[in-house]
């Protein structure tokens, strides 16, 4: 089985409004690197189909079709959930704004109910996009204050009237910080609405339903590529290794863990992916502690003990990993 997804950096870049001066050399690199590339293969949405599959009672998983997103080349954008049922509809996450008709159509082949409410596991524009055309369907929308306030900011940037994260009809209207979960009884089960601490971003959200056993886990776990740690949009090293002890506690042996990306995964599964995270940071703090630049650390290749082993990106996403986990570790400069 494959361990790890690797998320495109672009989408983190699109999904910001400024950048930390302590990533603004690596975003501006990567940004005109994968802009290009965007340019060059640039997504057909009117070919992806939105494929549905039951996980449990009244719980479905919606994703898109394969090889279509350079961005996800496992499926085109984000996994979204829904639970359905005589009490309507409760969605996680919203998608590519260009696939809003889609996902729609998609749901209303499960239930013709209202759609009440929408939860978002982080603020990335593959999980968020669609928010706004979800509002107005009637879904009232929960998140991480965090990730609201992301979404502020960049309703203020240059660019907002052109990236549909930015529309203020699609912001979280209900909101909450680290702490117990939220609690939602519909449809003969509870979702739970998990606070993660900053992990893959700032505002991260893992949702359990408790009677299907299923949990949803955005995308601080990735099984195609090597983990995204967003600094720039308040993830982090630690944050990541708290939340997947988090998950971990939050599931048994039975239940079915969802990343955003990739392919479905039991509890288990984390503990080597946990364990990549441990060794690979350790063979980090160790250059550091010798005075290793980040050039030298990228030209090491410490990952290769673990690239056979991970589906995906592996050169691309490596970098990026160890970029970020090398500035943290390192802390800012003196």
């Amino acid at each position: 089985m494959s361990l790890y997804h690797g998320a495109s950096l672009y989408n983190a870049l699109m999904a910001s409004n400024s950048l930390n001066p302590s990533v603004k050399p690596l975003a501006k690199t990567a940004s005109a690197a994968l802009a290009t590339n965007a340019q060059a293969q640039v997504m057909d949405f009117s070919k992806v189909d939105i494929i549905t599959e039951q996980l449990g009672p009244n719980v479905y998983m919606l994703s898109g079709s394969a090889g279509l997103d350079p961005s996800h080349e496992d499926a085109a954008g984000g996994r979204i959930g829904v639970l359905a049922g005589p009490d309507g509809v409760l969605m996680i996450d919203s998608q590519y704004a260009q696939l809003n008709d889609k996902v729609l159509a998609a749901i209303r082949r499960i239930s013709n109910g209202p759609i009440r409410y929408l939860v978002n596991t982080h603020i990335h524009r593959d999980h968020t996009a669609g928010n706004a055309f979800f509002a107005k369907q009637g879904a009232v929308i929960f998140a991480r204050e965090e990730l609201r306030e992301g979404m502020v900011r960049l309703s203020k940037a240059a660019n907002a009237g052109t990236n549909p994260v930015a529309d203020p009809a699609g912001f979280p209207v209900i909101t909450y910080g680290m702490g117990e979960p939220v609690r939602i009884h519909m449809n003969n089960e509870v979702a739970h609405f998990i606070p993660i601490r900053a992990a893959h971003t700032g505002g991260d959200t893992n949702i359990k339903f408790e009677k299907a056993n299923v949990l949803f886990i955005g995308d601080f776990y990735r099984n195609y590529g090597y983990p995204f740690i967003d600094i720039n949009n308040g993830g982090s090293l630690k944050g990541m290794l708290e939340g997947l002890d988090a998950t971990m506690k939050s599931a048994d042996a039975s239940t079915t863990l969802v990343p955003g990306h990739g392919t479905l995964i039991k509890r288990d599964d984390i503990v080597p992916y946990r364990d990549m995270i441990i060794a690979v940071q350790d063979k980090v703090l160790g250059m550091i502690a010798q005075g290793k630049t980040l050039q030298d650390v990228l030209a090491a290749k410490v990952t290769a003990a673990y690239d056979a082993k991970v589906a995906g990106g592996t050169g691309s996403s490596s970098d990026r990993f160890i970029t970020a986990m090398y500035q943290e570790l390192k802390g800012p400069a003196k």
